[in-house]
């Protein structure tokens, strides 16, 4: 039974969904202190957040049983996502399911803005009934200049669109084929911002992004340009905002979201040319319902293994066809595995190589699964392959792909080579019929042997007798053969053999092998 705890306000459509689910409990505890939360967190397998809990690397630290921290929304600033990282914690959100709430919210906030409606209403309820006050400006006709043109961007130009507004957008990952499919005038930030008469921001926060919208970007736009956020407030420079404002060279803003919240010192506060409101951006009914159980949906898959879809902290993209590449997965951790017991040595160096059309855009799931497999006798704690490549590199073992492994070709075949000081081994795999693993080449050996089970591999000199001295020790160790691969090089020379056993063989069954003159090597793997 997985324990999940919700540490902040969920949707009560995701403790109904939640409470549909058989194989998982929950407990909803909101208001803790950070070490109430450290207290209990030992207890739980699955976190789910809003945007009030702070789940830091002690938190974390504390999550002895924690495989995942869920945020019902959007944003993860809340979240240590290099701490979790590194403890093979997945930190996932829900990106989709406040998409049209905060689009619409954006368009609340520019109409509001450009016609004055909250001050007004503010007006007539006092009493009064000035309509010259409050003469505002339509958005038909005006230029929309979007920044970030993702998933609400696009929701709000298609919006801004049937206002009669001519839309323009900076987004350097949106090609121009998408922006004339959206009818939408693709531009560079300092081509947009003299353009622009209200701008309105949908980007994420990056390194690159915090503090965009600041004096120097702001002196490059129009004069009495209207700024929209619903997205970050990190975004913008609110004191050099609030300085723009108060000399009129931004003529209003409409601000969702700040810098820190609730915004109890902030300059914005308190100009009369700004509109704002308390992160409203997915507070709709409908929005609020679909994050609470498209949360709740992707935490419980997660934990079953299932599916990681609108994972964050992934060491590569993962989305609805998980289980469609799990297959190629799974065949690199084997290999993984089998190079860890085949090196005599500390392995420095991984080298991945995928040649098929099933598999060539997978070199980052690849490579994961890969370290996976090839740190599973060396961590202690959980591994999985969320930390397996930050483990890795800790452990200073390099990753890189490579396409001079020497291979056979197979379709969608799946090759790594590893190096360690003084040697390396370059190993190759392939699904039959999609589904069945088969080692197809351990260096220049041809083979194809079942990566299953108990294995014994040997390499010895291909001379008469060798396999029947082989048998007869298994036999007289009572070591049963499932299945025996054997791959040379020619006749008379060297073989490698893949022997998959019934039980696990003694040392003495082990050593007696390695006194046989004619075997060179003999590792055991075990799974």
């Amino acid at each position: 039974m997985y324990r999940i705890l919700i540490s902040d306000k969920l949707g009560t459509a995701g403790l109904e969904r939640l409470a549909q689910i058989t194989d998982a409990a929950y407990d909803m505890k909101t208001g803790l202190s950070k070490e109430e939360l450290i207290d209990i967190i030992p207890d739980y397998d699955a976190l789910i957040v809003r945007s009030d809990t702070k789940v830091d690397a002690d938190i974390l630290a504390a999550g002895s049983n924690l495989k995942v921290v869920g945020r019902a929304g959007i944003g993860v600033d809340n979240i240590d996502l290099q701490a979790a990282s590194i403890r093979g914690i997945i930190v996932m959100n829900t990106p989709t399911a406040n998409n049209i709430a905060t689009a619409e919210q954006t368009m609340a906030l520019m109409l509001a803005v450009s016609r004055h409606t909250a001050v007004a209403h503010e007006s007539v309820k006092e009493g009064e009934w000035t309509r010259s006050k409050f003469v505002g400006t339509q958005l038909h006709g005006k230029t929309l200049g979007i920044i970030g043109l993702g998933r609400i961007g696009r929701l709000v130009a298609e919006r801004a669109k049937a206002f009669g507004m001519e839309v323009v957008a900076f987004d350097p990952y949106v090609s121009e084929e998408v922006g004339r499919e959206l009818n939408v005038t693709l531009l560079d930030l300092d081509e947009l911002l003299p353009q622009a008469d209200y701008i309105t921001l949908h980007t994420a926060i990056s390194p690159e992004t915090i503090g965009m919208i600041n004096a120097e970007t702001i002196s490059q736009m129009k004069d009495g340009v209207t700024i929209i956020n619903a997205a970050r407030g990190k975004l913008i420079e609110e004191q050099a905002l609030a300085a723009a404002l108060q000399s009129g060279k931004v003529k209003a803003a409409a601000l969702d979201v700040y810098s820190a919240e609730p915004p109890r010192e902030n300059p914005l506060i308190g100009l009369s040319n700004v509109l704002h409101t308390p992160h409203l951006g997915a507070s709709s009914l409908e929005a609020q319902r679909d994050v609470a159980v498209q949360m709740v949906e992707q935490i419980v898959d997660a934990l079953r293994g299932d599916d990681f879809r609108n994972t964050l902290n992934m060491p590569f993209r993962v989305g609805p066809g998980f289980n469609a590449i799990r297959p190629y997965m799974d065949l690199a951790e084997t290999i993984g595995k089998l190079q860890a017991g085949l090196a005599d040595g500390p392995i420095t160096q991984v080298e991945v190589q995928a040649k098929g059309e099933a598999v060539e855009n997978l070199i980052r799931a690849i490579a994961a699964a890969l370290l996976k497999g090839i740190l599973h006798n060396q961590i202690e704690g959980p591994l999985n392959y969320i930390n397996a490549p930050v483990l890795a590199e800790k452990q200073g073992i390099a990753i890189a792909q490579t396409m001079d492994i020497e291979a056979l070709d197979y379709p969608n075949l799946i090759s790594c080579r590893v190096k360690w000081e003084g040697g390396s081994h370059a190993v190759a795999g392939v699904l039959f019929g999609g589904s069945e693993p088969r080692i197809v080449q351990v260096d220049e050996y041809r083979l194809e042997a079942r990566p299953e089970g108990v294995i014994l591999v040997m390499q010895n000199k291909d001379v008469p007798g060798v396999i029947g001295q082989i048998g007869t020790i298994l036999g007289a160790y009572d070591v049963n053969i499932g299945e025996w691969r054997m791959g040379r090089h020619q006749p008379g020379s060297e073989a490698l053999s893949f022997i998959n056993l019934d039980s696990a063989p003694s040392e003495a069954v082990l050593d007696a092998l390695r006194k046989v003159n004619a075997i060179t090597q003999v590792t055991l793997l075990s799974p």
